[in-house]
């Protein structure tokens, strides 16, 4: 499988070469040369497969330059060491949890997965800087994921005052390999930042770089496979109803992940595009039209994006045709009013906890979802890493000890320049 860039359609590179740069010429995001379809006895015999066989056949396509399977089943067996379960909520409804890996985000399958591309790829002698931009989640998976890899060293900027404790205490409490950065801005900034690094042709002639955003072929394709496993669960849960997914959406990848497993023939009728007071998207399916936007801060800030990346991905996909986006995707937006009053709603009403980002997207999900339909939300995060917002509405909630006093960080302001130093020192 070869992929192109988005904005420069003859820059074709493989899926290693993909990987390694993060981006195409002028910031061009890379997406495959085509999307291959699964056999209809594959989702007919899916409830007799094991996850990783599911994985396996689901992947290989996007990687056949790079592995064989039987390296990418070794992989993978390496990436899904902890469980994907559905459970049942409200009449009709289910919870996709992602959230049972090492730094309790669903955000632990693209960065593991990322960086056993990146151990295999880089060059030991030449190290490759990973650059990466976090409104929350992503920089606790990604510090994890390629915590002591060789030949990778990774830089996570944040947004200072912008994501919880808990969060950058798991950013922050690494070091080795890992350097994380505040900066004073918002994720948007320092989602810039790193874009305007991979950009740096001066800086790409001292450092290899490579982006663990979603930006990153690696880190997006890989999320598409919990999809198919959350279908493996919910199949006899349909009884001929319409699958309706619902998806907190921040930067848009797990979404766009989503999408291409349907592409690839996975059976979900709808899409909920759940955001927050950052509704770029929800206002263009509206409208017609993008306006990109400051993002503001939230209870949801894994959310808190306005101008998402993968934007582009799914124009791309829907051959820029809105009505095909449309039919696909229904966008929603919910205040923080209505996260904690959803949270409380569903505790007091089954004893189940949201974290703020599910409440979003279940609520989403109620909004639209229809008698004939069943309705599954991602669970993105777990309401540990949130006990400050939880709290609000369950006083009980317990508050995890954090300790930041000995963890390692630089603090820097919105200045590329300062960035720039910290890559070449």
């Amino acid at each position: 499988m070869n992929y192109y860039n988005i904005k420069h359609k003859d820059e074709i590179v493989s899926f290693k070469e993909a990987t390694l740069r993060g981006l195409g010429k002028d910031k061009g995001l890379f997406v495959p040369e085509h999307i291959p379809t699964l056999p209809a006895a594959f989702f007919e015999e899916i409830t007799q497969k094991s996850n990783i066989e599911i994985a396996t056949e689901a992947l290989y396509p996007y990687v056949n330059d790079s592995f064989s399977k039987e390296e990418l089943q070794k992989v993978l067996e390496e990436v899904f060491v902890f469980d994907t379960p559905v459970k049942e909520l409200l009449s009709n409804t289910s919870v996709l949890e992602l959230f049972h890996g090492p730094t309790m985000a669903f955000k632990d399958v693209g960065a593991r997965f990322m960086a056993r591309c990146l151990g295999k790829f880089s060059d030991k002698d030449n190290p490759t800087t990973v650059v990466v931009a976090t409104s929350g989640d992503t920089g606790s998976a990604v510090a994890n994921g390629f915590y002591k890899v060789e030949g990778v060293r990774v830089v996570i900027l944040f947004p200072k005052g912008k994501v919880s404790p808990f969060q950058e205490y798991q950013m922050t409490s690494l070091g080795a390999n890992i350097q994380a950065v505040e900066v004073e801005g918002t994720f948007d900034d320092c989602q810039a930042l790193v874009k305007q690094a991979l950009s740096d042709a001066s800086l790409k002639a001292e450092r290899v770089l490579s982006s663990a955003n979603s930006i990153n072929v690696a880190r997006f394709l890989p999320q598409m496979l919990y999809y198919f496993f959350a279908y493996k669960q919910v199949k006899e849960h349909l009884a001929g109803k319409d699958w309706v997914v619902a998806v907190p959406s921040g930067n848009f990848g797990n979404l766009t992940a989503g999408l291409y497993a349907h592409a690839m023939g996975l059976p979900i009728s709808k899409f909920v595009a759940a955001n927050n007071a950052n509704d770029t998207f929800y206002l263009y399916l509206q409208s017609g039209n993008y306006h990109a936007k400051p993002s503001v801060a939230t209870l949801s800030n894994a959310m808190d994006v306005g101008d998402p990346s993968n934007f582009v991905r799914i124009q791309e996909l829907f051959h820029n045709n809105l009505d095909a986006i449309r039919k696909m995707i229904i966008g929603e937006t919910i205040s923080d009013k209505e996260t904690l009053n959803e949270i409380a709603y569903i505790h007091n009403t089954i004893g189940y906890i949201l974290d703020p980002h599910s409440a979003v997207g279940h609520l989403a999900l109620q909004k639209v979802l229809l008698p004939s339909q069943y309705g599954t939300v991602l669970s993105t995060a777990s309401p540990k890493k949130f006990n400050e917002v939880i709290r609000q509405v369950i006083p009980s909630f317990p508050t995890p000890k954090v300790d930041l006093s000995s963890c390692h960080k630089k603090c820097i302001t919105n200045s590329y320049e300062a960035y720039k130093e910290i890559l070449l020192n």
